[in-house]
């Protein structure tokens, strides 16, 4: 088989890969706002603040489908759901493109 005819499976894996890591940096900063909101983080830090911006952009469309008594669950679930959403598809969509 010629490096010509492996060019595109080569491409495909590095687009898998692409994709799997971009739902993993996405569900990573769900995390970390999960975590410094647990740990009641200074939100007038700069980096917190970004954290909390970024998140709160991406579980955006997650975090008001349930609503809980306590603000710390309604964090969890909200943005955690997000976070496991963009891992399944993400890594699901990473795995179908390998496969092609």
């Amino acid at each position: 088989m010629s490096t010509h005819s492996r060019a595109p499976a080569r491409g495909v894996g590095s687009a898998a890969r692409l994709v799997a890591l971009a739902a993993d940096v996405l569900a990573l900063i769900i995390a970390v706002w999960i975590v410094m909101y647990l740990l009641d983080a200074n939100r007038s830090n700069e980096v917190v603040q970004w954290f909390h911006d970024a998140a709160t952009w991406l579980a955006g469309w997650s975090y008001d489908l349930f609503s809980f008594g306590r603000e710390w669950i309604q964090v969890v679930v909200g943005y955690g759901l997000a976070a496991v959403v963009y891992l399944l598809v993400g890594h699901g969509l990473a795995n179908w493109l390998a496969r092609r």
